[in-house]
């Protein structure tokens, strides 16, 4: 939120040199990394450093006194939204790591092994993502369980491996665009101010169309040869996924999402001990894990939002919204300079949630200017970090697959599989369509 000191602000170019900064040490130590043959190369660099770095020189900058400096950041860090959505981060990573130590994610699995027709598997592998990512709310966690499963189907069923994998990249994609607790999610809406549920109806209409060609594409193109047999599925399996279930269905309905994040963990808890999954101190311990588990994204968060409000007190955002005005001639462009913005910084920084986070408030001011739709630019926002991050080969979501598969000692290249991403593209192209047509002022 703008206070009458920032409408005071002197535009300066200069005060824009932390951001850059901040991708001239991460992306230059990530390739330095590459150089050197790590492996995952783009992740041996901690992003809360890049951050710090990259404060300490916005800190530095301006002819204000330091602590006056300091104390500006601090309001940044400790800003209404972005306490929020630490909040949200903290219930979300609770709840799934609950859900997922009772057995759920496996019980999920399990039931959409049973859904698939055998010879339309890499569609079903694709839909069986979709739902699995919906529901957990991550894309890597859903790659990580469903990679090994959908693998398995190559041999006995004659697919191609990378054809699998893309399909499983796609769907968790589509669940990580569109859950209710994925951090993406929590991150676009905080930041622009609107409710989940108008972001998820938004996002359903770009996102759907481009899911039902990709699954159509891929029942075409990965017809099965073979057959394997689907496991039964037991009473308790159904039991386990009931958490899931609700979480969306009461999210859809308006329910303050906080409070149904609290529920579903307490509910998944129970489940998990009623059905002697867990015990009380396993659910103590997974409580904890869950809790912690979001600590850097937490202290991203927190960075992310004082080195904002650093650079907009020293005039930078004044000199990038200038700048973008030039281009922007209304609510459509805004949209599409929203969507390339977002996209650009994701490429950098090969952490979707991170685009969002930095974005976010640069989107905002952008919105409030031209008057576009804040729910279109959430939608925006985490629609175009998904579909870069489900497409870059650093990118943590293909480093899982690429390793999960040379774990299991099945060759799969990296154009292949770039090659077998239909999904992504498709969503590219529905944004970009979106972007031309209804109305999209904002209320």
């Amino acid at each position: 939120m703008k206070t009458e000191e920032d409408n005071k602000v002197r535009p300066s170019a200069m005060a824009l040199v932390p951001f850059g900064v901040f991708a001239a040490f991460y992306v230059g130590l990530s390739l330095w990394a590459t150089h050197l043959g790590y492996e995952m190369p783009w992740y041996k660099v901690s992003m809360p450093i890049a951050f710090l770095v990259a404060s300490a020189v916005s800190l530095l900058m301006g002819r204000r006194p330091l602590d006056e400096k300091v104390e500006t950041y601090a309001r940044g860090m400790g800003e209404t939204n972005i306490m929020i959505m630490c909040l949200i981060f903290i219930l979300a990573s609770t709840f799934a790591t609950v859900a997922k130590g009772s057995g759920a994610v496996d019980a999920a699995v399990a039931i959409a092994q049973v859904l698939v027709p055998t010879r339309l598997m890499v569609a079903g592998v694709f839909l069986v993502s979709c739902l699995i990512s919906l529901a957990v709310g991550t894309s890597c966690g859903t790659i990580a369980a469903v990679t090994p499963i959908a693998l398995g189907f190559a041999g006995p069923l004659g697919l191609s491996p990378a054809l699998l994998m893309g399909a499983v990249i796609g769907g968790a994609m589509f669940g990580d665009n569109m859950s209710m607790i994925s951090d993406t999610t929590i991150a676009a809406t905080r930041t622009q101010g609107v409710r989940m549920k108008d972001k998820f109806m938004a996002n359903g209409r770009i996102a759907a169309p481009a899911a039902l060609i990709a699954l159509f594409l891929y029942a075409v193109s990965g017809a099965a040869a073979g057959t394997v047999e689907a496991p039964a599925i037991a009473w308790q399996q159904l039991v386990l996924v009931l958490p899931y279930v609700l979480i969306l269905v009461l999210a859809l309905l308006g329910f303050n999402v906080m409070a149904l994040l609290f529920a579903g963990t307490v509910i998944a808890a129970a489940i998990g001990g009623v059905l002697g999954r867990l015990a009380f101190f396993d659910i103590m311990d997974l409580l904890g894990k869950g809790t912690l588990g979001m600590g850097e994204t937490l202290i991203v968060a927190l960075l992310a939002g004082g080195l904002f409000r650093s650079v907009q007190a020293n005039g930078g955002i004044a000199y990038a919204t200038n700048k973008i005005a030039k281009v922007i001639r209304g609510p459509r462009t805004c949209e599409l300079g929203v969507f390339l913005l977002v996209a650009a910084i994701n490429c950098f920084t090969a952490n979707n949630t991170v685009a969002i986070v930095i974005a976010g408030p640069i989107a905002k001011e952008c919105a409030d200017k031209f008057g576009a739709a804040p729910v279109r630019i959430a939608s925006v926002l985490d629609t175009a970090s998904c579909i870069v991050q489900g497409l870059i080969p650093y990118g943590a979501q293909i480093l899982i697959a690429m390793g999960v598969a040379k774990g299991l000692e099945i060759p799969v290249d990296t154009l292949s599989l770039l090659s077998s991403l239909y999904y992504q593209p498709l969503l590219a192209l529905a944004v970009l369509l979106s972007m031309l047509g209804g109305n999209r002022r904002a209320a």
